[in-house]
């Protein structure tokens, strides 16, 4: 079957070396392979033939300043070659003993790719595998004001994940703070009802400081206290943030200050993660945000993406096991037990 000429290079009456006036097709945008015996011009053919004519007619496209810093290849002996682009050619020859020399070093693409992945890449936390992304107030508010529109939501200040404890000093320093009311293992309750609970320092528990509640709206007055209650969040979690629909039917007291102070919220209501949350409460969901280069879930932080992360010569890129090598030095104990 005869190739079309815009998908191969075709190649007339070549004579360079060993090749006996040949014409021939090679496929383009494959991956061909050249084979034969020791002397039948494989070499001839690809390199002398194919690359030398497509590196001969790239240099002579350049300007005259540039040429004279580039060698210029003879013109290999042949009556056409069509279909040929600018070409790159590796040879057999060119070795090198460097165990960092590799086939993308040699190209002088390795350096593209790093570049490549650190800009469009995206990162994904290694224990749970969720994407990692740093987010601002601005991007924060937005997204959020998106997915609750007219919607009442809770702000509040993940400050214990999974610990055991009591937790006794942290509940003071809220006080202090003038919060009065927190998430306790997914329930909100008032501080001082806590206080009162036996809770089991043997176990582990999470808590969250209740900033604020509020109805989403686009008023500018909303806006600017939902990214106060933001920012206060941040203040308390170190960078991280998460709003939380409430129960239906909402409160109807109105927000003091920065906490809430129902005395219908005092006692516990679970709020567990997409789930009825019993009768008449209906289904609310959860959104946590990190304004820091971490996992919001996980706790797990990591730099952001360079292209030295991705360079097995740098420490920051490298393997720990064999320092970017690809290969382990291990002592043979048949070579030095008798």
């Amino acid at each position: 079957m005869r190739i079309h000429s815009n998908n191969s290079i075709k190649i007339k009456g070549a004579r360079v070396h060993n090749l006996k006036n040949i014409n021939v097709e090679v496929p383009r945008d494959k991956f061909v392979v050249i084979t034969g015996l020791s002397g039948s011009g494989k070499s001839s053919l690809a390199f002398d033939t194919i690359y030398a004519e497509g590196q001969r007619r790239y240099v002579e496209s350049l300007s005259a300043y540039a040429r004279q810093f580039i060698g210029l290849m003879d013109k290999p002996d042949v009556d056409l070659i069509e279909g040929l682009s600018p070409a790159i050619a590796i040879d057999q020859k060119s070795c090198s003993q460097n165990p960092r020399s590799t086939v993308g070093t040699v190209t002088e693409i390795y350096d593209y790719l790093r570049l490549l992945f650190a800009r469009i890449g995206i990162p994904h936390c290694p224990k749970c595998g969720k994407k990692i992304k740093q987010y601002s107030i601005d991007e924060i508010v937005k997204q959020a004001a998106d997915s609750f529109t007219n919607k009442e939501i809770i702000i509040l200040s993940p400050i214990i994940k999974d610990k055991k404890g009591e937790h006794k000093n942290i509940l003071d320093g809220i006080a202090k703070a003038g919060y009065s009311r927190v998430r306790f293992d997914k329930n909100i309750c008032a501080l001082e009802e806590l206080r009162d609970m036996n809770v089991d320092k043997n176990k582990k528990h999470s808590m969250d400081i209740v900033i604020d509640m509020l109805t989403v709206s686009k008023d500018k007055e909303d806006m600017a206290r939902f990214t106060e209650a933001i920012e206060k969040a941040f203040d308390f979690s170190n960078g991280l943030v998460t709003i939380s629909l409430t129960p239906s039917p909402s409160p109807a007291d109105a927000v003091e200050g920065s906490y809430a102070k129902q005395e219908s919220y005092n006692k516990i209501a679970p709020l567990s993660r997409n789930a009825v949350v019993g009768e008449g409460l209906g289904v609310r969901e959860e959104i946590t945000f990190s304004k820091l280069f971490a996992c919001a879930d996980c706790g797990i932080s990591m730099p952001e993406l360079e292209p030295r992360n991705f360079s097995f010569n740098s420490p920051h890129g490298a393997c720990a096991e064999c320092s970017g090598l690809g290969t382990k030095l291990e002592v043979d104990p048949e070579l030095i037990i008798n």
